[in-house]
């Protein structure tokens, strides 16, 4: 039976990249050393400035656990060309990070659009209609900035960048998916598959496995979220924000909401996947206990293992 490579993320103890759900960070070291010890075996590298920037002390921060460094996840308001280089400058700038402590396999940039400063966007996620879209020029300045970024982190750093689909940002639906991914270049720029983000932002029920596999070889890494349908429901009816989905728990834990793991598994295997799942358990000040609830993903996935085979 082939391994399934299973990684963590400093959002699962609570560091999440939006100032509006940040509480009392969990120090970079013991979310570390948690992670570790739930039976993880790679991580991302968090808000820039949540680990070590100097290279040496985040090596010895990740080779002192056995923890191999997959990615890192940089936002880009990518609608606005006057964002373009700045965004650029600072994917370049974390690329370098990771590529000083890169092991096997390779981390990616993982970049996304600005999530949560779009009003529209924000109030709207998880039933985003097409007329809230990007209109076809903004889509070629968004697509023209992801090429110009993944591109410059590939020339720069030779590390891959794969865009993260997400709730709250300009790609969000399965079709805003499919246009962009239409838009850039398949050699350089991937796709990090968000299985929650999926399931939500396609404002219905949606098959997930068969989404991932719609998307082929754009798919590069992914992301193992879960979604509570019964929540999500709550959010469409009651016109939630995307804070206020996440405040109440949208995202659960793997296992326990509407998206179908084994057969995403099963996917993966039979595209002979040999990347990593990264967890991502969005845990917000008073959720509970991050460790445990690690340590519980893991079990779930390590339960299912065998549909990877």
């Amino acid at each position: 039976m082939k391994k399934l490579l299973v990684g963590n993320a400093p959002c699962s103890w609570g560091t999440l990249e939006f100032e509006s759900s940040k509480g009392e960070q969990v120090p970079y070291d013991r979310m570390l050393d948690e992670l570790a010890a739930t039976g993880y075996t790679g991580t991302e590298l968090g808000d820039w400035g949540y680990m070590p920037n100097d290279p040496a002390a985040l090596r010895d921060a990740l080779t002192s656990r056995g923890l191999t460094m997959l990615g890192a996840f940089v936002p880009v308001a990518l609608k606005s060309s006057a964002a373009h280089a700045e965004g650029t400058a600072n994917a370049v700038k974390t690329a370098r990070l990771l590529a000083a402590v890169a092991s096997t396999p390779a981390p990616f940039l993982v970049l996304a659009d600005n999530n949560g400063s779009d009003p529209v966007r924000t109030t709207k996620a998880g039933r985003i209609t097409e007329s809230e879209g990007l209109t076809p020029v903004e889509w070629k300045t968004f697509a023209a900035g992801a090429d110009l970024i993944a591109r410059t982190v590939f020339d720069e750093t030779g590390l891959r960048t794969v865009f993260h689909h997400h709730c709250g940002g300009y790609v969000e639906t399965p079709i805003e998916i499919a246009t962009l991914l239409g838009l850039t270049d398949p050699k350089r720029l991937g796709f990090v598959f968000d299985t929650g983000h999926y399931f939500y932002g396609a404002g219905r029920e949606v098959d997930v496995a068969e989404g991932m596999r719609r998307l082929g070889d754009r798919v590069w890494y992914v992301h193992c979220k879960d979604c509570d349908p019964e929540v999500a429901k709550l959010a469409r009816t009651n016109e939630w924000d995307y804070f206020t989905a996440l405040r109440h728990g949208v995202f659960c834990e793997l296992g326990k909401g509407a998206v179908n793991f084994p057969a995403v598994l099963r996917q993966l295997g039979k595209r002979d996947y040999d990347g990593y799942v990264l967890v991502e358990q969005d845990v917000l000040p008073g959720m509970g206990a991050p460790k445990e609830s690690a340590a519980r993903n893991r079990d779930y996935l390590r339960s299912i293992e065998s549909n990877f085979a």
